[in-house]
């Protein structure tokens, strides 16, 4: 079992840029594929991004790719999602999960395995 904390949100400008950070614990970090995904006030949970446990293979949902950029650093137990060009449809609470694939970068929530509490992102216009 892993527990996975975020943090790194906040306001931002149209245009700006933040990373945000989902640290683990309780469990060997590169038994797991990290997945983002966020959620906007009266919307579903969507896909963002996926890293494999390597860090080498990563997918991204068509609406950020070219602007966020996934990774990890498994020395640190320490995932991230760097947001660059930030809009203000990105507003929403950003989730980490982990999925007991490691190889997997998958896309949909069922194939994630744990969950953080969540980060707030707004972006401002």
């Amino acid at each position: 079992q892993v527990q996975l904390l975020e943090s790194g949100g906040g306001l931002v400008q149209a245009g700006g840029s933040l990373t945000l950070s989902c640290a683990a614990s309780g469990s060997a970090f590169t038994s797991y594929s990290i997945g983002w995904f966020r959620q906007a006030s009266g919307k579903e949970r969507e896909f963002v991004a996926a890293v494999d446990w390597s860090g080498d293979k990563r997918s991204y949902a068509d609406s950020v790719k070219g602007r966020f950029t996934g990774s990890r650093d498994n020395a640190k137990n320490t995932a991230y999602l760097r947001m660059n060009s930030l809009k203000p449809e990105d507003t929403a609470v950003y989730y980490c999960a982990a999925d007991r694939s490691p190889l997997g970068i998958g896309t949909t929530i069922s194939e994630y395995d744990y969950w953080g509490q969540g980060t707030q992102v707004t972006v401002s216009s």
